[in-house]
């Protein structure tokens, strides 16, 4: 057992993270030349054989590191006479014996021979119910077929050993496949003296959880006692003895490679030559050597760069990844976490600029089922979210995943990203030998349990003491004790019955990963809940229970106010108009002890408080306004906001019910009204010009409707001297007619001379006009 002990390497250093991952450090002396070994399961070696590093840190060197490796069941099966494969029916195992010799016996028949065939067959019951059923055939040393259906009733032996053992083998290898086993490796060492060996490597691990307990004094004046708790689990095949734990808050990205099963490449058949080629051949001279004009070699692409899986973009905004399938997919959500339905999600390739636009469901999810691969840009828009665009390379033929967070505020604002990882991901699993320079952070503050760290995107627990957690055992580790600021409270939003909550404050100096929490007051339980990340000095609102001593209820009032500005810019009139929304909130308080009720009033895009509501904080999605009510008593709050409406139009559209309609609204300035009436009376002149055009077009139409009639009645005329005499007289009619027209399009274009004069006047006149 000494020797046994001597050539462990055992667990010094466990660093667990929120994506289900693990890094773990083994260290030990050696002397001389000496092998030393760490056991895994099958589960863990893929991560531990794309991420070991081994490293002798005296004179010495890492010889090898060697496994016992196991051929996938399939390949392993190829190794039997039979063709079975992973999975096996009756009928399959039939199938594969045939030609075998088997005693067959029924309730009826036995029979022994050779196995011919084995078919399906279709039957029908009385009913018309068809099933099916197996028939197998067997031809006996007399040369009779006989056939069997395959069933409870009937047994089928081996009568051949070498083919029972060959089953039996078979058996064997399908059990062995699905043992739990464990593998170990073994790590030579070779040099001189006394030295330290040093192992790190990656593994799947149960993702640690976070929990805490508040306890709510009952001493006046004393703080509330936070106490942080972190739920740890060993699933690995090494005990951790002693280990130096640190568990970070977040998630570096890693992914799942089955490199450890041996890899068969397929081969291509060629099939043989059926003639040789006999006739001899002639190939033409060169003329010019090409090679001189091929272009150089592409340089390598760095590490972390360009579109492989291992590009990617994380962030605040946007999170770009590998998904399943082909195209493009992911969620749209709010910063609370909550998903954003009905979102436009338009895509465009910027190298040939074809887009296609794609919107969420109700539950944030969209989806491209096509994608042209390259660069690329994504734009997503939602009322009362800021504009986010992200520009990254899509992959074709693979699947992309792009998961975006959406900023409150206005769609005119833009939130732009290019897609690449930052620094501290890149660098999230190259973690230095041994962990002395793991890395160089700010010392935020020293608990009696843990030490925390900030990690720039991370953040790390580093428990202070050594920690025992043996193999496939948990445990509730110790990560936070402080006093913190809190305050009783009943929250209300719209939508949702009153809930007893605490205004915390977190003064412990740490980082507070997220997690559940439960509240002890006066020495029993309270409630329970949940908390998301909340940093050093950061305020946050706590449900735990239902308030069901206080009761709000709402009344609305709405109304437009006269217009509050007139500006006009180079022909453009811009009318702005205010409208008001006040919300009265009747808080009633049932109980014996006052509240201090937290009202959370939405805050919508485009609307404004007055300056008499003041708020006690904003979040992204509420303000919070704070009411006591004392016990038995109601109390109001009223939130009013204001949002201004601007319409604009085209300042030669002015008409004089407008103006009289806005001059009765407002106390308008002398200037904007002298404005209003240089415009009216520069339309009215314009106006006047178009009235006599019209006129003179509709005597116009009249001559020419009287000309055509006469022109009728000259046609019908026979040529008697009456019919002459009345021709002559239709002759001279028509030719006043005639001068009339002449001079009537003649005062028309006059007419619109002047008319257009005028019109260039009015246009010259509002381009100068710039007044509020």
């Amino acid at each position: 057992m000494a020797a046994e002990d001597s050539s462990r390497l055992p667990v010094k250093r466990v660093v667990l993270y929120k994506n289900g991952v693990g890094y773990f450090e083994h260290s030990a002396n050696v002397r001389g030349n000496q092998e030393l070994a760490i056991d895994f399961t099958t589960a863990q070696l893929n991560d531990v054989l794309k991420s070991l590093t081994s490293v002798d840190l005296g004179d010495g060197h890492i010889s090898g590191v060697r496994y016992n490796s196991i051929a996938p069941l399939d390949e392993r099966l190829k190794a039997l006479r039979l063709p079975f494969g992973e999975d096996v029916t009756r009928a399959d195992f039939l199938s594969a014996l045939r030609g075998a010799r088997v005693d067959v016996h029924s309730s009826t028949l036995a029979s022994t021979g050779r196995l011919l065939s084995v078919e399906d067959e279709q039957r029908t019951t009385e009913k018309g119910t068809t099933y099916k059923v197996t028939i197998f055939s067997v031809m006996t040393d007399s040369g009779e077929m006989r056939n069997f259906e395959l069933g409870p009733a009937v047994s089928v032996r081996l009568a051949e050993r070498d083919l029972t053992d060959e089953v039996g083998r078979y058996l064997n290898l399908v059990g062995s496949s699905r043992a739990r086993d464990l593998r170990r490796m073994t790590i030579s060492a070779t040099g001189s003296g006394e030295r330290e060996i040093f192992v790190s490597y990656i593994s799947e691990v149960p993702v640690w959880k976070s929990t805490y307990r508040i306890i709510l004094p009952q001493k006046q004046g004393e703080k509330p006692l936070l106490q942080g708790w972190a739920i740890v689990d060993n699933t690995i095949g090494e005990d951790w003895k002693n280990v130096q734990l640190s568990l970070i808050a977040g998630s570096p990205q890693s992914f799942i490679q089955d490199i450890s099963q041996p890899l068969y490449a397929r081969r291509p058949v060629i099939p043989l030559p059926q003639s040789a080629m006999l006739t001899p051949q002639t190939h033409e001279a060169t003329m010019k050597d090409e090679t001189e004009n091929l272009p150089a070699p592409p340089p390598p692409t760095p590490p972390g760069v360009g579109s492989g899986v291992g590009g990617g973009m994380h962030g605040s905004v946007f999170a770009f990844k590998a998904a399943k399938g082909s195209g493009l997919e992911g969620t749209v959500t709010d910063p609370s976490g909550a998903v954003v339905g009905g979102a436009s999600v338009v895509l465009r390739n910027t190298r040939t600029g074809a887009s296609q636009t794609a919107w969420t469901d109700s539950n944030g999810y969209y989806q491209f089922a096509t994608i042209q691969g390259g660069p690329a840009e994504i734009t997503v828009t939602s009322p009362g979210f800021q504009t986010t665009k992200v520009r990254t390379n899509l992959r074709p033929r693979q699947g992309n995943r792009a998961d975006a967070t959406l900023s409150v505020g206005s769609t005119a604002e833009t939130v732009e990203v290019e897609a690449q990882q930052t620094a501290q991901e890149q660098a999230a699993l190259a973690l230095p030998v041994n962990g002395r320079n793991y890395a160089q952070f700010s010392e935020l503050q020293n608990t009696q349990v843990a030490q925390a760290q900030d990690l720039g995107d991370y953040f790390e627990y580093n428990i202070k003491q050594s920690i025992t957690i043996g193999k496939n055992q948990s445990a509730l580790v110790p990560i936070l004790q402080s006093r913190i600021e809190a305050e009783k409270v009943t929250l209300w939003s719209a939508g949702l019955r009153p809930l007893r909550a605490l205004w915390i404050k977190n003064a412990s100096g740490q980082i507070l990963d997220s997690g559940t929490f439960n509240i002890i007051d006066s020495g029993t339980f309270a409630g329970e809940g949940l908390i998301e990340t909340v940093h050093p000095d950061e305020r946050r609102l706590l449900s735990y229970a239902a308030d069901t001593a206080v009761r709000v209820t709402t009344d609305n009032e709405s109304k437009d106010l006269p217009v509050s500005r007139i500006q006009i810019l180079k022909g453009v009139m811009f009318i702005s108009r205010e409208h008001r929304n006040k919300l009265k909130y009747t808080v009633h308080n049932a109980d014996t002890a006052a509240r201090q009720v937290v009202i959370e009033h939405p805050v919508r895009e485009g609307w404004k408080l007055v300056e008499a509501n003041k708020p006690e904080e904003t979040s992204a999605t509420h303000y919070r306004f704070r009411v006591v009510v004392d016990p038995n008593k109601t109390n109001e709050l009223n939130v009013e906001e204001f949002h201004t409406d601007t319409t604009s139009s085209a300042l030669t559209d002015l008409t004089d019910d407008q103006v009289q309609v806005l001059i009765a609204e407002n106390n308008i300035t002398p200037e904007l009204q002298a404005a209003f009436h240089r415009v009216l009376d520069q339309k009215n002149k314009i106006s006047d010009l178009q009235a006599q055009i019209n006129l003179r077009e509709k005597e116009l139409n009249e001559i020419n409707r009287d000309q055509a009639r006469i022109r009728e009645n000259m046609k019908a005329l026979k040529g008697s001297t009456e019919e002459k005499a009345l021709l002559q007289r239709y002759t001279r009619q028509l030719d006043s007619q005639e001068d009339r027209l002449s001079s009537l399009h003649k005062e028309i274009a006059d007419l619109q001379q002047k008319k257009t004069e005028e019109q260039q006047k009015l246009e010259d006149m509002v381009q100068h006009i710039t007044l509020t």
